[in-house]
C-alpha cells in the first residue's frame, strides 16, 4: 500500500463528512492503493456516526481505497490520535492532515513522490509558504497570532530552521513513522514540536 491518510478528529461531526468526500474525489484520479484512517479522539458529538455514514457512501469505483475508523474511547489529545493512526497505518507513505482540510488534499501529490523516491523520510507543510495562499480555511486572527508567537518561542528555545512547526499537514515514510511515533510522548497540541525534534535527532 502506498498512501495512508490519517485524519485525527475531535467533535468534527459537521466537517468530517465533507472532508472525507474531498479525499474520495481526489483519490478517484489515482491508481495507487490507499487507505483513509479517521481517529476519533473521544468526541462528545456525533463524529463517529458521521464517519460511519461517509464511509458507507464510498464510491464503488474506489476499490483501491480502504477506509478505517479508530476510536480512542476518551479524549486523549491530538498527539495521541495522530500517534495511534500512524502506528496502525500500513502505507509506505503516511500523511496526517487536519479534519477541516485547511491544507488542500491535492497537496498530498507533492509529498508522495518526495517520500516514495526515498529522498526524504519527513516532509512537512508550512502555512508560511507562498505567503499563506494555499491555506483555504483560516483560523480566527487571534489563534493565528498565537500560533506564530508560539513558533517564535520554538525557534528561540527548541530548534531553528522550520518556520511553521504547527501546520497540521505532515508526511512520513512508513519506517520513519513507526520509529518516531513509537517514541512520541506529548499527547496534546505541541506534539508536532516533539516529533520534529525527534526527526532531527535521528
Amino acid at each position: 500500500m502506498l498512501l495512508s491518510l490519517i485524519i485525527p478528529a475531535y467533535n468534527e461531526s459537521d466537517r468530517i463528512g465533507p472532508s472525507v468526500e474531498k479525499a474520495y474525489r481526489h483519490l478517484e484520479n489515482t491508481d495507487y492503493e490507499a487507505e483513509i484512517i479517521v481517529v476519533d479522539d473521544g468526541s462528545s458529538d456525533d463524529t463517529i456516526q458521521a464517519v460511519q455514514e461517509v464511509f458507507s457512501k464510498k464510491p464503488p469505483t474506489l476499490t483501491h481505497v480502504n477506509t478505517r475508523l479508530i476510536s480512542l474511547g476518551k479524549n486523549s489529545g491530538k498527539g495521541a490520535a495522530v500517534r495511534r493512526g500512524m502506528l496502525e497505518a500500513r502505507g509506505s507513505v503516511r500523511i496526517f492532515t487536519d479534519a477541516d482540510f485547511s491544507t488542500p488534499i491535492q497537496e498530498v501529490s507533492k509529498i508522495i513522490p518526495l517520500i516514495a523516491s526515498g529522498e526524504y523520510d519527513v516532509v512537512i507543510g508550512s502555512r508560511a509558504a507562498e505567503r499563506r495562499t494555499l491555506v483555504k480555511k483560516h483560523q480566527p486572527w487571534y489563534r493565528e497570532a498565537m500560533g506564530r508567537f508560539y513558533n517564535v518561542l520554538v525557534q528561540l528555545f527548541v530548534f531553528r530552521g522550520i518556520r511553521d512547526t504547527q501546520c497540521g499537514f505532515k508526511g512520513f515514510s512508513g519506517d520513519a513513522a513507526t520509529m518516531l511515533f513509537s517514541k512520541l510522548r506529548v499527547q496534546g497540541f505541541s506534539f508536532d514540536v516533539e516529533i520534529l525534534y525527534l526527526a532531527r535527532r535521528y
